[in-house]
């Protein structure tokens, strides 16, 4: 058998522009409502995920897949040490379905087109 050499369909990605940044930012989100949705997962419960992602995303005001342990220890250590132990709770496992979809779909791409390699904060 021999093979011959293809190329990738898809369009290279590169982000370079803040803008761009932001779009993708906005893309990826709403391929996270639409893959929870589609798996069959109830709207009260996808907005019960995305609120604290856009909240995380707006403390920390980088994008995510920058983010280090060190980082969600100090969201969570003193931006919200005032919550409630279950809030915390909440949040920390809609980080943590966030980071896996952005792992397991967009790892490569991201790393493609920032340099950056998504791995989840909470470990």
């Amino acid at each position: 058998m021999s093979l011959a050499v293809v190329r990738d369909l898809r369009p290279e990605l590169r982000l370079e522009t803040s803008e761009e940044v932001g779009a993708f930012e906005q893309d990826l989100l709403a391929e996270f409502v639409l893959a929870r949705a589609s798996a069959g997962v109830l709207d009260d419960t996808i907005r019960g995920d995305v609120g604290p992602v856009l909240g995380l995303w707006e403390w920390f005001g980088r994008s995510l897949w920058q983010m280090e342990a060190h980082d969600l220890d100090r969201y969570f250590g003193r931006h919200r040490r005032d919550s409630a132990l279950g809030t915390e709770v909440r949040q920390a496992a809609a980080f943590a379905v966030f980071f896996e979809f952005l792992e397991l779909r967009h790892k490569v791409g991201i790393h493609a087109a920032t340099g950056f390699v998504v791995e989840s904060p909470a470990g």
